[in-house]
C-alpha cells in the first residue's frame, strides 16, 4: 500500500472519528435543550438529528452537484447555513447557564462536527469525478502547472460533451472564478485554433 493511500485512509478515519465524537456531544446538548423547553419523548430524541442531519444532507447535495460539474442549488446552500446556525446556536444556548466560558465550551462540538463534515466533503470533492478516471484516449496527460491543468480539464470536458462549470473548476483547482473564466476562454480559443491576446494573463 502506497504512502498516499495510507495517508488518505488515516485522514478519513480521524475525520470520521472526530465527526462522530462531536455529533454525540452536540446531540446530547440539543437533546437537553429540547427537554428543558417543552420537547419530550420522541420529539426530544429526534430534534438533534433534524438539526445536524440537515447539515449532512445539504453538504451531500452540494457535493453531488460539484462532482457533476453543476452549480450548487440555492436551497441547499440556504439549508446548510440554516443548519449550521441552528446547531451552533442550540449548543451555545445549552451552555449559557454556565457563563460565557460554558457557552463557548458547549459550542465547540458543533464547530468540530461542521468542520469534520466539510473536510470530508472536500476530500471527496477533490477525488476524480464521474467518468474522469476512464475518460479514454481523449483525456490529456495531467500537466504540472495549475493553469495548464485547468485549460486541459476544461478542454477534455468540452470534448466529452459535458463542459465543467466555472464554480466546479474553481472548487477543484482552488482558483477564483474570474481566473477560471479567463483560463476557460483561453482553452476555448485554443480549441478553435487561435489564442486571444492576454486572455490567460494572471
Amino acid at each position: 500500500m502506497s504512502g498516499d493511500r495510507v495517508t488518505r485512509f488515516a485522514t478519513a478515519a480521524v475525520v470520521c472519528a472526530v465527526a462522530a465524537f462531536a455529533a454525540v456531544v452536540s446531540y446530547s446538548h440539543i437533546y437537553g435543550l429540547g427537554r428543558a423547553h417543552g420537547q419530550d419523548g420522541t420529539a426530544a430524541r429526534l430534534l438533534p438529528l433534524s438539526v445536524d442531519g440537515l447539515i449532512v444532507a445539504a453538504s451531500l447535495v452540494l457535493l453531488h452537484e460539484a462532482r457533476n460539474g453543476r452549480d450548487a442549488p440555492a436551497l441547499a446552500r440556504c439549508m446548510l447555513w440554516l443548519g449550521i446556525g441552528a446547531t451552533i446556536g442550540a449548543n451555545i444556548a445549552y451552555g449559557t447557564g454556565y457563563g460565557l466560558l460554558g457557552a463557548l465550551i458547549s459550542a465547540w462540538p458543533a464547530v468540530a462536527f461542521i468542520g469534520a463534515v466539510e473536510i470530508a466533503m472536500q476530500q471527496v470533492r477533490r477525488a476524480p469525478g464521474p467518468g474522469q478516471a476512464a475518460s479514454g484516449p481523449a483525456a490529456p496527460p495531467v500537466p504540472g502547472d495549475v493553469e495548464q491543468a485547468v485549460r486541459a480539464a476544461y478542454a477534455a470536458s468540452v470534448a466529452a460533451g459535458a463542459p465543467l462549470s466555472q464554480r466546479a473548476m474553481a472548487d477543484r483547482f482552488g482558483l477564483s472564478r474570474r481566473k477560471v473564466s479567463q483560463l476557460m476562454t483561453t482553452a476555448a480559443a485554443e480549441a478553435d485554433g487561435h489564442s486571444p491576446a492576454g486572455a490567460a494573463a494572471a
